[in-house]
């Protein structure tokens, strides 16, 4: 069985950081490509960064580069997204889901992503 499981999730102050933790069982991580997305209530989810399996390639949406930075430790089954000069924002639930095996999707991180876990809720707010 599958299990994913995100953490470090909490409020954090404008221009503050945040380390977002995923670690997963049940699955061999190093095939996967890994993604984290964000979802605040009543609006799309959106694919903020992955990271390929294979040879650690990444890939952030514009609003973040430069901020957030993506990483993986296939010896702990983990992927990291820290998170620096946050901006103000609603709270949204992070997920980092297993992606396709081949490597970070053309259209976008949110693409093909199969195993999710529950998420952990971001508040970015004074």
């Amino acid at each position: 069985q599958v299990q994913l499981v995100e953490s470090g999730g909490g409020l954090v102050q404008p221009g503050g950081s945040l380390r977002l933790s995923c670690s997963a069982s049940g699955v061999t991580w190093d095939d996967y490509t890994i993604g984290w997305l964000r979802q605040a209530p009543g609006k799309e989810r959106e694919g903020v960064s992955c990271i390929g399996n294979s040879d650690d390639r990444t890939l952030y949406i514009n609003a973040v580069k430069g901020r957030f930075t993506i990483s993986r430790d296939n010896a702990k089954n983990t992927v990291y997204l820290q998170m620096n000069s946050r901006k103000p924002a609603d709270p949204a639930v992070s997920y980092c889901p297993t992606g396709p095996k081949y490597g970070i999707p053309p259209g976008g991180c949110e693409y093909g992503m199969e195993y999710w876990g529950k998420g952990t809720l971001v508040n970015v707010s004074s």
